[in-house]
Protein backbone atom coordinates (compact mmCIF):
# COMPACT_ATOMS: atom_id res chain seq x y z
CA UNK A 1 0.00 0.00 0.00
CA UNK A 2 0.99 3.36 -1.25
CA UNK A 3 0.16 7.28 -0.60
CA UNK A 4 -0.91 8.48 -3.55
CA UNK A 5 -3.26 11.67 -2.64
CA UNK A 6 -2.16 13.27 0.05
CA UNK A 7 -4.77 16.33 1.23
CA UNK A 8 -4.27 19.42 3.14
CA UNK A 9 -7.48 20.38 5.26
CA UNK A 10 -8.10 24.05 5.47
CA UNK A 11 -10.71 27.25 4.56
CA UNK A 12 -9.61 29.08 1.00
CA UNK A 13 -9.26 32.56 0.92
CA UNK A 14 -7.04 35.18 3.15
CA UNK A 15 -9.58 35.44 5.69
CA UNK A 16 -8.54 31.73 6.98
CA UNK A 17 -5.26 31.70 6.11
CA UNK A 18 -3.21 31.93 8.82
CA UNK A 19 -5.93 30.63 11.52
CA UNK A 20 -5.28 27.05 13.40
CA UNK A 21 -7.77 25.44 11.11
CA UNK A 22 -5.51 25.98 8.09
CA UNK A 23 -2.38 24.39 9.56
CA UNK A 24 -3.06 21.03 6.81
CA UNK A 25 -2.73 24.08 4.43
CA UNK A 26 0.38 25.16 5.57
CA UNK A 27 1.60 21.51 5.45
CA UNK A 28 0.74 21.06 1.89
CA UNK A 29 2.07 24.59 1.11
CA UNK A 30 5.93 23.15 2.73
CA UNK A 31 5.20 19.96 0.58
CA UNK A 32 4.66 21.84 -2.72
CA UNK A 33 7.74 24.34 -1.99
CA UNK A 34 9.87 21.60 -0.88
CA UNK A 35 9.47 19.72 -4.31
CA UNK A 36 9.44 23.09 -6.34
CA UNK A 37 5.97 22.93 -7.45
CA UNK A 38 3.23 24.98 -7.38
CA UNK A 39 -0.90 24.92 -6.78
CA UNK A 40 -3.34 25.24 -9.85
CA UNK A 41 -6.91 25.17 -9.25
CA UNK A 42 -8.75 22.34 -10.76
CA UNK A 43 -12.11 23.16 -10.93
CA UNK A 44 -13.41 19.65 -11.62
CA UNK A 45 -11.74 18.56 -8.20
CA UNK A 46 -13.33 21.65 -6.20
CA UNK A 47 -9.55 22.33 -5.37
CA UNK A 48 -6.18 23.58 -5.89
CA UNK A 49 -3.84 20.98 -6.82
CA UNK A 50 -0.04 19.96 -7.54
CA UNK A 51 1.65 16.65 -8.64
CA UNK A 52 4.47 15.41 -6.28
CA UNK A 53 7.03 13.80 -8.71
CA UNK A 54 9.18 11.08 -6.05
CA UNK A 55 12.54 9.83 -6.98
CA UNK A 56 11.06 10.89 -10.74
CA UNK A 57 8.91 7.92 -10.91
CA UNK A 58 6.53 7.76 -8.39
CA UNK A 59 3.74 10.38 -8.48
CA UNK A 60 1.64 11.43 -5.54
CA UNK A 61 -1.23 14.12 -5.66
CA UNK A 62 -1.33 17.02 -3.54
CA UNK A 63 -4.88 18.72 -2.81
CA UNK A 64 -6.17 21.57 -0.86
CA UNK A 65 -9.82 21.96 -1.15
CA UNK A 66 -11.35 24.87 -1.89
CA UNK A 67 -14.98 23.67 -0.64
CA UNK A 68 -14.50 24.79 2.86
CA UNK A 69 -13.97 22.94 5.78
CA UNK A 70 -17.39 20.91 5.71
CA UNK A 71 -17.35 19.86 2.14
CA UNK A 72 -13.44 18.56 2.16
CA UNK A 73 -15.05 14.94 1.10
CA UNK A 74 -16.18 16.52 -2.02
CA UNK A 75 -12.65 16.97 -3.39
CA UNK A 76 -10.97 14.19 -1.88
CA UNK A 77 -13.36 12.16 -3.46
CA UNK A 78 -13.61 13.69 -6.90
CA UNK A 79 -9.91 13.68 -7.47
CA UNK A 80 -9.35 9.69 -6.25
CA UNK A 81 -12.49 8.29 -8.56
CA UNK A 82 -10.58 10.49 -11.41
CA UNK A 83 -7.29 8.55 -11.06
CA UNK A 84 -8.08 5.64 -9.76
CA UNK A 85 -7.24 5.95 -6.28
CA UNK A 86 -7.82 3.35 -3.26
CA UNK A 87 -9.44 5.78 0.09
CA UNK A 88 -6.87 3.52 1.54
CA UNK A 89 -3.78 5.47 -0.13
CA UNK A 90 -5.02 8.59 1.32
CA UNK A 91 -2.77 11.10 3.73
CA UNK A 92 -5.32 13.56 5.03
CA UNK A 93 -2.92 16.30 7.27
CA UNK A 94 -5.48 18.14 9.80
CA UNK A 95 -5.79 20.47 13.45
CA UNK A 96 -6.11 18.44 16.17
CA UNK A 97 -7.34 19.99 19.08
CA UNK A 98 -7.17 16.97 21.33
CA UNK A 99 -2.97 17.00 21.20
CA UNK A 100 -0.89 19.71 22.29
CA UNK A 101 0.15 22.95 20.56
CA UNK A 102 2.56 21.52 17.62
CA UNK A 103 2.49 17.71 18.44
CA UNK A 104 1.96 16.06 15.81
CA UNK A 105 0.65 11.92 15.35
CA UNK A 106 0.18 9.62 12.30
CA UNK A 107 -2.01 7.63 12.94
CA UNK A 108 -4.74 4.93 10.16
CA UNK A 109 -8.23 5.03 10.45
CA UNK A 110 -10.57 5.93 13.26
CA UNK A 111 -13.19 8.96 14.08
CA UNK A 112 -13.81 12.35 13.05
CA UNK A 113 -13.40 13.49 16.53
CA UNK A 114 -15.53 16.42 15.73
CA UNK A 115 -13.38 17.66 13.09
CA UNK A 116 -15.93 18.71 10.15
CA UNK A 117 -13.31 18.16 7.26
CA UNK A 118 -12.92 14.90 8.69
CA UNK A 119 -16.42 14.02 9.13
CA UNK A 120 -17.07 14.86 5.29
CA UNK A 121 -13.84 12.65 3.76
CA UNK A 122 -15.55 9.93 6.15
CA UNK A 123 -18.50 10.44 4.54
CA UNK A 124 -17.24 10.30 1.18
CA UNK A 125 -14.66 7.85 1.13
CA UNK A 126 -14.65 6.00 4.30
CA UNK A 127 -12.47 5.75 7.69
CA UNK A 128 -9.31 4.26 6.94
CA UNK A 129 -7.39 6.32 6.09
CA UNK A 130 -4.30 7.63 7.43
CA UNK A 131 -4.03 10.67 8.85
CA UNK A 132 -1.24 13.20 9.89
CA UNK A 133 -2.54 15.08 13.27
CA UNK A 134 -0.98 18.38 14.34
CA UNK A 135 -2.04 19.50 17.67
CA UNK A 136 -3.18 22.91 17.97
CA UNK A 137 -4.14 22.81 21.57
CA UNK A 138 -8.21 23.49 23.18
CA UNK A 139 -9.62 26.43 24.16
CA UNK A 140 -10.52 25.26 27.82
CA UNK A 141 -14.65 24.95 26.69
CA UNK A 142 -16.34 23.50 24.25
CA UNK A 143 -17.91 26.71 23.78
CA UNK A 144 -14.87 28.43 22.12
CA UNK A 145 -13.93 26.34 20.17
CA UNK A 146 -15.43 27.74 16.55
CA UNK A 147 -14.05 30.91 17.69
CA UNK A 148 -10.85 29.21 19.27
CA UNK A 149 -9.78 27.33 15.28
CA UNK A 150 -10.68 30.41 13.36
CA UNK A 151 -8.56 32.99 15.33
CA UNK A 152 -4.98 33.37 14.39
CA UNK A 153 -2.84 31.23 17.37
CA UNK A 154 -0.23 33.03 19.27
CA UNK A 155 3.25 33.83 18.11
CA UNK A 156 4.66 31.79 20.63
CA UNK A 157 1.79 28.79 20.14
CA UNK A 158 2.56 29.46 15.92
CA UNK A 159 6.24 29.04 16.50
CA UNK A 160 5.75 25.38 18.15
CA UNK A 161 3.01 24.31 15.06
CA UNK A 162 6.14 25.33 12.78
CA UNK A 163 8.53 23.43 15.16
CA UNK A 164 5.80 20.48 15.01
CA UNK A 165 6.17 20.58 11.05
CA UNK A 166 9.29 20.28 10.49
CA UNK A 167 9.70 16.66 12.18
CA UNK A 168 6.96 16.15 9.99
CA UNK A 169 8.72 16.92 6.57
CA UNK A 170 11.76 15.27 7.86
CA UNK A 171 9.91 12.05 8.15
CA UNK A 172 7.94 12.46 4.63
CA UNK A 173 10.58 10.31 2.69
CA UNK A 174 9.18 7.43 4.55
CA UNK A 175 6.19 7.45 4.19
CA UNK A 176 6.26 7.90 0.38
CA UNK A 177 8.59 4.98 0.96
CA UNK A 178 5.71 2.99 2.79
CA UNK A 179 7.96 2.60 6.07
CA UNK A 180 4.63 4.05 8.34
CA UNK A 181 6.03 2.57 11.40
CA UNK A 182 9.33 3.63 10.93
CA UNK A 183 7.33 7.18 10.59
CA UNK A 184 5.88 7.09 13.45
CA UNK A 185 8.50 6.09 15.89
CA UNK A 186 10.36 9.08 14.85
CA UNK A 187 7.65 11.44 14.53
CA UNK A 188 6.18 10.05 18.44
CA UNK A 189 9.33 9.98 19.94
CA UNK A 190 10.01 13.43 18.97
CA UNK A 191 11.24 15.82 22.02
CA UNK A 192 8.64 18.22 21.16
CA UNK A 193 5.82 15.22 21.52
CA UNK A 194 6.98 14.21 24.54
CA UNK A 195 7.20 17.41 26.52
CA UNK A 196 5.08 20.09 25.38
CA UNK A 197 1.96 20.95 27.71
CA UNK A 198 -1.30 21.59 26.44
CA UNK A 199 -1.90 25.16 25.35
CA UNK A 200 -5.42 25.92 26.77
CA UNK A 201 -7.03 29.26 26.85
CA UNK A 202 -9.20 30.54 29.36
CA UNK A 203 -13.41 30.50 28.19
Amino acid sequence: MSIRLLVGLGNPGPRYAETRHNVGFWVADRLAQEKGVSFHTETRFFGEVCRLDVHGEDTRWLIKPTTFMNHSGRAVASLAAFYKIAFSELLVIHDDLDLPVGVVRLKQGGGHGGHNGLRDIIAHCGAGFWRVRLGIGHPGSARAVVDYVLDRPSRADEALIHDGIDPLMRVMGLLYADEFQKAMNQLHGNPLSRSTPLSVVKP
